[in-house]
């Protein structure tokens, strides 16, 4: 007798064991929908492409299986109880390893993260599968592939105008000051974090390092050239620029 995909035994007549061809439903589905996510990932140059998201979420779906229904013939044991549940929190905390090997650490910028996540949540995506929820596992790479792909554009965009970056100008004399600095650069006073003013050449010049943050490449551009085109500032230049990390 069969039931939902199962075997029943012919004695209890309880739910021991899926069949093979649910098996092999279960297994490929999780390959499936991890080489979905892990595409998008091998799209964007990174290590953890379709290979690594297709592995893990078909060894985190047969971990699933094995957990339900791998240990029945115990069952009949007693004082024995099996909580499936418990193997599968231990893939969700076990996958942290694979994932901390993603993240890289260049100078004061992570790289890494989303990847990182991406095979955490490919993981969860097999254990759906591996449990026998294809709707939930579908739906959730679904909404797994529009925020890896979807959403890049928006926070690539938001990142443009989060950068900071530090000026260096010379002047003469009170030409650069902290006051007018916002008429010099055409940017809110919100966006310079610090000025420095110090006197060079005994008096006759002054140098200007100004700290500028969340501001997008044109308006860097934009300040430096009306800086430039001041009467009385003798050069002026982008010393450095990065991404803006947190505030």
């Amino acid at each position: 007798m069969r039931r939902a995909g199962g075997v029943l035994h012919p004695d209890t007549d309880d739910f021991t064991l899926i069949g093979d061809l649910e098996i092999t439903t279960r297994l490929a589905t999780a390959a499936v929908l991890g080489g979905a996510i892990g595409f998008e990932r091998e799209r964007q140059l990174w290590a953890a492409g379709i290979r690594t998201h297709m592995l893990v979420s078909v060894g985190a779906c047969l971990v699933m299986i094995v957990s339900a229904y791998g240990f029945q013939h115990v069952l009949s044991e007693p004082h024995v109880i099996l909580d499936p549940s418990r193997v599968a929190a231990q893939v969700v905390s076990g996958i942290g390893f694979l994932g901390a090997g993603a993240i890289l650490l260049r100078g004061e910028v992570v790289r890494g993260l989303t990847t990182a996540a991406s095979t955490w949540a490919v993981a969860a995506v097999g254990l759906a599968a591996g449990g026998g929820l294809y709707f939930a596992a579908t739906i959730a790479t679904a909404i797994i592939l529009a925020i890896l792909a979807g959403l890049k554009p928006i926070e690539e965009a938001y990142r443009a105008r989060a950068q900071a970056c530090t000026l260096s100008a010379v002047a003469e004399p009170g030409v650069i000051t902290a006051g007018n600095l916002k008429k010099l650069l055409g940017l809110r006073m919100s966006k310079v974090r610090r000025v420095m003013i110090t006197d060079v050449d005994g008096g006759a010049r002054q140098a200007a390092n100004i700290w500028l943050v969340r501001v997008s490449h044109d308006e860097v551009s934009r300040g430096l050239r009306r800086l430039q085109e001041t009467e009385g500032v003798e050069r002026a230049e982008v010393v450095s620029r990065r991404r803006q990390a947190a505030e």
